[in-house]
């Protein structure tokens, strides 16, 4: 079975984004971690599917690279936005539901198939507070450390810090680019 899909990058992750509205499109384990490999697939730090919602103007199902169904992902959430923008949903200002809730994406500039999108993420309700570091839930699991010596650290070469701390998801050994969450 032919697929469609796109790719989307948004502050150095990248998505293969399949538009599910139609419906096809069956979202296995198996497939979506070969889809995401990056020697045998398309290559992709994750998968997103925009669907039908109630509510809201779309729905945003977002996997990561193992092929597990997961929590929001911020850059995710802005590439899909700009993804519906393409798509002609909605105007200047989206309404998606995530699995953690909803979320308002507003259109800064798009021109072509760029565009800047900012994004409002859930209020954190908990922070779990530690000596040197905490746990929060942004709609991801966080750990962030906070750390005096950032820029010595050269965190935005490295990305082993950054500036306010250093976050990084439980599951993942790696940052991304821009909020440091884990990829």
């Amino acid at each position: 079975m032919k697929q469609r899909f796109y790719k989307y990058e948004g502050a150095g992750n990248d998505f293969v984004v399949i538009d599910g509205r139609t419906g096809g499109f069956i979202p296995g384990r198996e497939r979506v971690a070969f889809l995401c490999d990056r020697r045998r697939g398309i290559g992709a730090d994750g998968l997103m599917i925009l669907g039908h919602d109630p509510v809201q103007q779309f729905r945003m199902r977002y996997f990561n690279a193992d092929g597990g169904e997961s929590t929001m992902c911020g850059n995710g959430g802005r590439c899909i936005a700009l993804f519906a923008e393409h798509l002609g949903i909605g105007g200047a200002t989206k309404r998606f539901t995530g699995i953690d809730g909803v979320h308002e994406a507003r259109m800064l500039e798009v021109e072509g198939d760029r565009g800047e999108v900012a994004l409002g993420m859930i209020d954190v309700p908990e922070i779990d507070r530690h000596d040197g570091y905490c746990f929060l839930n942004t709609g991801s699991p966080h750990y962030v450390e906070f750390v005096e010596d950032a820029p010595q650290r050269g965190c935005l070469q490295s990305r082993r810090c950054c500036p306010v701390g250093r976050a990084v998801r439980r599951r993942w050994r790696d940052e991304c680019e821009f909020c440091r969450t884990g990829r």
